[in-house]
Formats: structure tokens, C-alpha cells, sequence
């Protein structure tokens, strides 16, 4: 039987993951197509769960499809959208189908998505959210009831990577003590700052993956310095974007020698491309550390 990402997480094997978007409509065979370029490439997918404040299928079916399809899957879970009682039946609904490893996270506000005027749930913090999954893994609901059969699902969390932000770094260090298996971080454009995260990240002693995403234009770098917080794409980035002839490969150059600097400091990598994966592979061919490649 082959490892999963559970056994990989307890390995010295360095870990690639990437992610996919429900599509906004009933149909799945763009997103199988998409992730079919993938097959055999990456150690689990994660699935976004109505990423961006924008409504989409819902993460628990999309995961489904994609087990079913041969891939592992991490199923992303956001505070955003339901209360205590739709978190913890999400929960036993998604480990009975077979989904294994989920990643919490707190959500985007829902003024940022398609829907302004719906109401946030945000029931729990990401950290309480973090608490009840371990409640739940050691066979109890968060009233204190007994579960049948219950889960033991692998659990990670998303952070960004300022050191300077110490609210998030106690955040972080809060999410840690409720039994973090991994950390999956904002993409990743100054390594600098990086190292200086990964000295906070190396006590809690748990599985870093460091957030990649491919630039495709000098202004979609600064729109992401301007409106993803937590992000800094430096300044020579921007200026080798703005002079290049082809932007969507010199994004692919910039990621790669990322990849390759930030394989020496962490335990993997995870791509997080802006659309399909048309460029992916190319990506993980450029950085050498495709399967292929090892």
C-alpha cells in the first residue's frame, strides 16, 4: 500500500501540495481534467472551500470526486460559513467518504466574495475550530458526547509568514498547541522574511509547506501586496516582472528559484496557481523537483 500524507508528514521526504477550486456550477470534469495534468505529481490536493468569499460547489463533494479519481486530498474547512453543528456534521460526513487530512482556516470576510450582504457565521475561531477537531478525534462532540466510530483526521492550518505581525505569530504558535500536523503559509516572495518565520515555525515543530504563486504580470504583484496581507513580493520581483518580455515565464522563473531556495529551509512546498494547472508541471520541471525529477 502506498504512503499516504499522513506517513509522508512523518518522513524526510520533501512535500509537494496544491490546490484546486470547486468550479461555480454542478459540472466536474474541468476540475478532474485540470488535476489529471497532476496525477502522480503532488503528495495531496487541497480543495478550497468557497475560496475568496466566493460562492462554489462545496469542498466535500469536489473532495469525493477527486479520491475517487486516484488523488488524496486535503479538504480545506473555513469558519466563515456554518455554525458548530454544520462544522462537526461536515466533519463525520467527510471522513466517512473517506477524506482524511483537512486544513482550518478563519475564511475571508464575506464583503470580499460575490455575496456582500450574506451573513458570516464565524461561530469559532480557527483555533476553537482546531480544538473541537481534536475533541472529535479523541471520540467526543463538542457538547461532551460520546461519537460512534469517531474520525482521526490528519489537521493543518494555513498561516502568513511576517514575523513582524506578532499577533498572528501567537496565533500561530495557539493553533500549534491544539495538535497541528502541518502548516500550509501564504505564498512566499521574500525568502529574507522567510527564514526569520521558519526560526518562529522550528520551535512549534511542526511540518512547514511554504505557499508558492506564480506571478503573471507586474501588476498582479502589486495588487497582491496591496490587498493580500501577509504578502510581500520585493521589489526587484516587481522590477524583473515589469521588464520582462514574457511575464507568465518569468513568473515561472521567479517561482522555481523560490522552490529551490526555499526546498533548504522547509518541509515542502505548496502551489497555489492563479486559474488551471496548464503551467504546473512546467513549474515543477523548472524547480527539479518534479516526480519525475527525483
Amino acid at each position: 500500500m502506498p504512503p499516504t500524507f499522513k506517513d509522508k508528514l512523518s518522513s524526510d521526504a520533501f512535500l509537494i501540495t496544491s490546490e484546486v477550486s470547486p468550479p461555480k456550477g454542478t459540472c466536474l470534469s474541468e476540475v478532474l481534467a485540470d488535476v489529471q495534468l497532476l496525477k502522480g505529481q503532488f503528495d495531496a490536493l487541497n480543495v478550497t472551500d468557497n475560496q475568496r468569499a466566493v460562492m462554489r460547489m462545496s469542498p466535500l463533494a469536489v473532495s469525493k470526486a477527486l479520491l475517487d479519481s486516484g488523488h488524496e486530498v486535503v479538504m480545506q474547512l473555513t469558519c466563515r460559513d456554518r455554525n458548530r453543528l454544520a462544522l462537526q456534521s461536515d466533519l463525520l460526513g467527510a471522513y466517512s467518504m473517506g477524506i482524511r487530512n483537512i486544513c482550518i482556516m478563519t475564511g475571508d470576510y464575506t464583503t470580499k466574495g460575490d455575496h456582500p450582504k450574506a451573513k458570516p457565521v464565524y461561530d469559532m475561531d480557527s483555533v476553537q475550530l482546531l480544538a473541537m477537531v481534536r475533541k472529535m478525534n479523541q471520540g467526543y462532540d463538542l457538547a461532551g458526547n460520546a461519537i460512534e466510530n469517531p474520525p482521526d483526521f490528519v489537521v493543518g492550518a494555513v498561516s502568513n509568514t511576517d514575523p513582524s505581525n506578532t499577533m498572528q505569530m501567537l496565533k500561530l504558535k495557539k493553533k500549534a498547541k491544539m495538535g497541528l500536523e502541518f502548516i500550509q503559509t501564504q505564498a512566499v516572495y521574500d525568502t529574507e522574511q522567510f527564514k526569520s518565520f521558519v526560526e518562529i515555525a522550528d520551535e512549534l515543530k511542526v511540518p512547514v509547506i511554504a505557499g508558492i504563486i506564480p506571478l503573471k504580470s507586474a501588476r498582479m504583484a502589486g495588487f497582491m501586496n496591496n490587498n493580500v496581507p501577509g504578502i510581500n513580493v520585493t521589489t526587484d520581483i516587481i522590477e524583473r516582472m515589469e521588464a520582462a518580455e514574457e511575464a507568465v515565464e518569468e513568473g515561472l522563473k521567479i517561482a522555481a528559484e523560490s522552490i529551490r531556495d526555499l526546498k533548504r529551509l522547509c518541509r515542502g512546498v505548496h502551489i497555489m496557481p492563479i486559474g488551471k494547472h496548464t503551467n504546473t508541471p512546467k513549474l515543477l520541471e523548472m524547480s527539479g523537483i518534479g516526480k519525475k525529477n527525483s
